[in-house]
């Protein structure tokens, strides 16, 4: 999400030599310290999150969605009585830092498979590392397609747990197209985010393609504060729908200043939107008229048991990067259920995973892409509270 293609290989290169990284404790009980490889009573897994660092509140609330998944299974015995042990390590929101430690997970705790980080940066720096010592990753949230395919070919070790930036884009462009009847835009762009610039340049084609005109384009930075100077420019073009698609902390604050200057349009965005601080830091009345795609609908009657077991562990309301980080785990956990006892039975049964009931619904693997196939679901905010506004069917 956060560096171009050639940064993430430089990264990759520049981290070889350093293998510096923060090992912390394991979930449910199970102690995660140390090096070595596992006993006879344990399949020892990694968890390679952003813990501390700008992206640090994507990567925890990831690796406690993953660390539920795994708990829930060690609480009914393991899997064929042996208990699934994570070690953590901390990639620091830092690409290489995820090369670093993804390298000691693997030759220090030899782990059979990892799971993270959140932000497609530090997968994609650290799945070079995978594939050398073949064992498999599942990335809960990197929505790039460069993560699982790179020039045309499947990454045989690299799967992820999200749909992917085009598919997002599509639906708000086809959403913004029929089910608004809007036939003008403008986007403005977090252009430090690989994410927010991929999101917002396969909507401009969708969009277009759809019949509509993006008028005009604009930028901020991740940490911005004050956004009305821009604001100002964009709300001279008079369109339709303003699109947004960036992480919550800033959109609270651009759709505040947005109501603050008049600007009553359509505002749309993506997952990034997907956490309930966005309400406390816009206001639950500035979001009334805005619009994002996500992963599930927490009215759903599927996610509730996903919902309320995290509520249980944590004592608060997860998240997306919550549930994707535990839909990941249960992927993990299926394969290893059934029969991954080593890294690349575990990779050929991530692979052909069908029909598995996750958090935010169920998926199928697309061998081809290593995508899983899922639906997406179009919220609408509403006096502060989330409403279902259309759920689009999985493909495939």
């Amino acid at each position: 999400m956060f560096l171009g293609k050639k940064k993430f290989k430089l990264a990759a290169f520049l981290a070889g030599g350093f293998l510096a990284c923060s090992m912390l404790t394991g979930c449910g009980g199970d102690s995660a310290g140390g090096g070595g490889s596992a006993n006879a009573d344990e399949i020892v897994v990694g968890s390679n999150f952003e813990l501390t660092g700008n992206h640090a509140q994507y990567g925890s609330n990831a690796a406690q969605g993953f660390k539920l998944a795994v708990q829930e299974v060690n609480d009914k015995g393991g899997v064929n009585g042996k208990k699934i042990k994570i070690v953590d390590a901390d990639s620091k929101s830092d690409a290489a830092e995820s090369v670093n430690s993804a390298t000691k997970l693997i030759s220090d705790n030899k782990v059979v498979a990892m799971v993270g980080p959140a932000v497609t940066a530090s997968v994609i720096a650290e799945s070079q590392v995978a594939a050398d010592n073949k064992v498999p990753v599942i990335a809960p949230a990197a929505t790039n397609p460069d993560v699982t395919v790179e020039n045309g070919d499947v990454k045989p070790f690299i799967f992820r747990a999200c749909f992917i930036d085009p598919q997002q884009s599509e639906v708000m462009a086809q959403f913004a197209a029929k089910d608004l009847n809007a036939k003008t835009a403008v986007l403005y762009i977090d252009s430090s985010s690989d994410y927010s610039k991929s999101l917002g340049k396969i909507f401009k084609e969708k969009f277009e393609t759809a019949g509509g005109k993006v008028l005009m384009e604009e930028f901020f930075v991740a940490k911005d504060q004050d956004f009305k100077a821009t604001l100002t420019k964009l709300q001279s073009a008079n369109a339709d729908v303003m699109f947004v698609p960036a992480y919550y902390e800033e959109v609270g604050k651009i759709v505040k200043q947005a109501r603050e200057l008049g600007i009553n349009s359509i505002i749309l965005g993506t997952d990034g939107w997907d956490d309930t601080k966005v309400v406390e830091i816009a206001g639950k009345d500035a979001l009334n008229n805005t619009f994002f795609c996500t992963h599930y609908f927490e009215g759903d009657a599927e996610v509730q048991d996903f919902i309320n077991a995290y509520k249980k562990a944590y004592d608060n309301d997860p998240n997306v990067f919550a549930a994707l980080g535990y839909d990941a785990g249960k992927m993990l956990v299926n394969a290893i259920e059934r029969g991954g006892d080593t890294s690349e039975k575990i990779r050929d049964n991530i692979e052909s995973i069908k029909d598995l009931k996750v958090g935010t619904g169920t998926i199928t693997m697309d061998a081809k892409t290593h995508n899983p196939i899922k639906g997406i679901v179009v919220i609408e905010n509403k006096n502060g509270a989330r409403e279902l506004r259309t759920k689009i069917a999985p493909e495939g």
